[in-house]
């Protein structure tokens, strides 16, 4: 069963009006908390969007490379390399 947690969030002057357009009956949203959700949200999704497209450029240039430029790797190395980047 997910956990929920309550978190406050304070807004105030453009940012507050910005809110209050986009909540209620003129709003695209019925109130705060479903519109702080939908952001969290997008931006996980956008945050995924960005790592996959950061492996997708890598696994690019790796098949781009030449042949001759490919080296054997142990386990060891691959987990080395990647906890510096």
């Amino acid at each position: 069963m997910p956990r929920t947690t309550t978190m406050t969030v304070r807004v105030s002057g453009a940012l507050s009006e910005f809110v209050a357009t986009n909540v209620g009956a003129d709003g695209s949203y019925e109130n705060v908390s479903e519109y702080i959700r939908d952001l969290i949200r997008r931006d996980k999704e956008r945050s995924e969007r960005e790592a996959f497209n950061r492996l997708k450029a890598e696994l690019n240039r790796a098949f781009a490379a030449p042949e001759e430029s490919y080296r054997p790797l142990t386990a060891a190395e691959v987990i080395a390399r990647n906890r510096q980047a």
